[in-house]
């Protein structure tokens, strides 16, 4: 198997302190374009705001005795930014049409322009550098747009950190102090988009970005041991960045749920690939612009792969299954019809969820140590009975105090 991990480019320094401004902002938009009810607080600038609980947020509930667990899936989305292609704004759609939410990753350069990439201090690159770029100023105000609309569908914004830097000066070479520098960067950039973009004509991103970061993933999944130092001291409850996991219930590491991309059948190959698009794209073609006449194959090939990583769980020990993908539009678009395929056939399966990582860290924080410990035996394939799982210590109750 070739494991090669990569990322997409779109076309295309710390802010001031925040504090909370004393005057309400309008309320904004709701799932359904409805204005939102309760006080809105802007803080800092304006750029970011605290609107209450967000909407559309499953509400975790312990497994009562003899119960199955849900099957989880996460799909998640590396750099989060929108361009012409408007993926950002089409897999919105698909994932309400799906009953699905989404992990949405932001690199924090897509919200800063490129006028003002001084502002940007990467861990031992020069100022303003960037493997990735910046969006054009058009691109960077429709990407403000798409997140704050996401967030008020019940989608989560995580991070994808900065420059996005691989290789031997990248990510994994740095030290917990790079990570927490890459960190503080990137919610500054949220945090001050109005004062480095001058726009006064868009809202307030409806959600405080210090409440709201609670997870990433590493450019390149690189550097996640540093990462992890830095986790807990960010207020980190998960990291997205190790590759190769198998499809087994997660554990946590310093405290932090490790959440990884996973291995999962490839149909037709001997080998299985890593759960994201860029490494079913390199097991295919190992180009972006591959083969026309093998796009339809590649693509039945790639939602096969998906859905047999589904199937393999749903009929089995039920471990959630992570799938990350980016807004690209590589072999003319097929993993985009594969993943938005997999999304609207396995979203609305019963007994099926596809949650945020954000939801998925709060069912697993509300589950019996026992019974998640009972879960973690089961190995890929198992066929667990599950009126045993969790029998002794789970009463059933529903955990609803964070909402």
């Amino acid at each position: 198997m070739v494991v090669a991990i990569g990322f997409v480019v779109f076309a295309g320094g710390s802010g001031d302190e925040e504090q909370k401004a004393a005057a309400p902002a309008q309320a904004p938009k709701g799932q359904a374009g409805q204005e939102r009810q309760g006080p809105v607080t802007l803080i800092g600038d304006g750029s970011t705001s605290d609107s209450g609980a967000q909407p559309g947020r499953l509400k975790p509930e312990r497994l009562a005795p003899g119960q199955t667990p849900p099957q989880f899936i996460v799909f998640s989305w590396d750099g989060a930014g929108e361009d012409d292609k408007r993926l950002f704004s089409h897999f919105r759609q698909v994932a309400k049409e799906s009953k699905a939410k989404m992990t949405l990753f932001l690199s924090g350069v897509y919200i800063l322009p490129e006028a003002k990439k001084a502002k940007y201090h990467p861990p031992h690159k020069p100022i303003g550098a960037s493997d990735i770029g910046y969006l054009e100023d058009d691109h960077l105000r429709m990407t403000i747009e798409q997140l704050g609309a996401a967030w008020n569908e019940g989608h989560e914004i995580g991070t994808h950190f900065n420059g996005h830097f691989c290789g031997p000066t990248g990510g994994g070479s740095w030290s917990a102090d790079d990570w927490r520098s890459e960190v503080e960067q990137a919610k500054s950039f949220v945090k001050n988009w109005k004062t480095n973009t001058g726009w006064t004509d868009l809202p307030a991103l409806p959600f405080d970005y210090d409440k709201e970061l609670i997870g990433g993933r590493a450019p390149c999944l690189e550097g996640q041991k540093a990462l992890l130092d830095a986790a807990p001291s960010l207020g980190f409850r998960y990291d997205a960045s190790s590759p190769g996991g198998r499809q087994v219930w997660p554990t946590k590491v310093n405290g932090v749920w490790d959440l990884p991309l996973q291995q999962i059948p490839l149909p037709g190959r001997k080998f299985e690939v890593l759960s994201m698009d860029y490494n079913v794209m390199f097991n295919q073609s190992r180009t972006v612009k591959g083969d026309p006449a093998k796009f339809k194959e590649w693509e039945e090939q790639a939602y096969a792969s998906y859905m047999a990583g589904y199937e393999r769980a749903y009929t089995g020990n039920r471990a959630p299954l992570m799938i990350g993908n980016h807004f690209e539009g590589w072999n003319g678009g097929i993993y985009m019809k594969a993943v938005e395929r997999t999304m609207r056939t396995a979203c609305v399966r019963p007994d099926t969820k596809c949650v945020t990582f954000h939801d998925l860290v709060d069912w697993l924080d509300a589950q019996d140590p026992a019974v998640l410990a009972k879960l973690r035996t089961y190995d890929i394939g198992a066929k667990p009975d599950w009126a045993t799982v969790a029998s002794s210590g789970s009463q059933g109750v529903a955990i609803r105090d964070r909402y």
